[in-house]
């Protein structure tokens, strides 16, 4: 981990720019400031911690929304006077309870979040002529039934010489997994969210 000794605080008065990065996104969150007492509570605490420049005093992001910033990694620039932290976000990260203070919108972040989001509203809307929509309707055991058909031929193609059959195999597999999860009310983040958990746990024990 990079120490208080590495980075320059001296341009900015004893602060640095720290730009805030969802780890499960790569999307922009924020821009805050720190100096180096926020930034070690940021690394002893695992919550990202700031320093306010308006009430001239540090602020940990979500002690009062409950909105935290789950530090997990940063990376200093080539001038060592600028931070950049990747953090799991708790909530939304804006004091306007938008999901990014720059106006992205969490849909916006990566298309396996699109793709989804596109089976998550096939089940709300229903449009007909709709594969998806079929599934929902056929319910659980039909839904899980594909999951399984799927995981099959993926296991197969995987035993032949032929990568592009695994590649749509493999491709089929998440989207009925998609639809699994939709149908039993679970948000595709929550299973990034235990990924990146996990990987966090390994790094500590390694």
């Amino acid at each position: 981990m990079i120490n208080t000794a590495e980075i320059n605080f001296d341009k900015m008065n004893g602060l640095v720019p720290a730009i805030i990065v969802d780890y499960s996104t790569g999307k922009v969150l924020m821009l805050g400031f720190m100096n180096k007492e926020a930034y070690n509570i940021t690394i002893e605490t695992k919550h990202v911690t700031f320093f306010s420049r308006t009430k001239n005093a540090l602020w940990t992001k979500g002690e009062t929304s409950g909105n935290f910033l789950n530090f997990v990694d940063l990376k200093i620039d080539c001038d060592n006077d600028s931070l950049l932290i990747y953090a799991l976000p708790e909530g939304n990260t804006c004091h306007k309870d938008q999901y990014s203070c720059f106006g992205i919108n969490r849909s916006e972040s990566g298309f396996l979040n699109e793709l989804f989001e596109l089976v998550r509203n096939r089940k709300i809307e229903m449009p007909e002529n709709s594969y998806t929509t079929k599934l929902f309707k056929e319910g659980i055991d039909r839904i899980a039934q594909k999951v399984g058909e799927e995981s099959i031929e993926t296991v197969i193609a995987s035993k032949n010489d032929d990568n592009l059959r695994l590649i749509d195999e493999t491709s089929d597999l998440i989207f009925h997994l998609f639809v699994l999860l939709a149908e039993k009310n679970i948000e595709w983040n929550e299973v990034v969210n235990n990924l990146l958990t996990r990987h966090q746990d390994k790094r500590k024990q390694n």
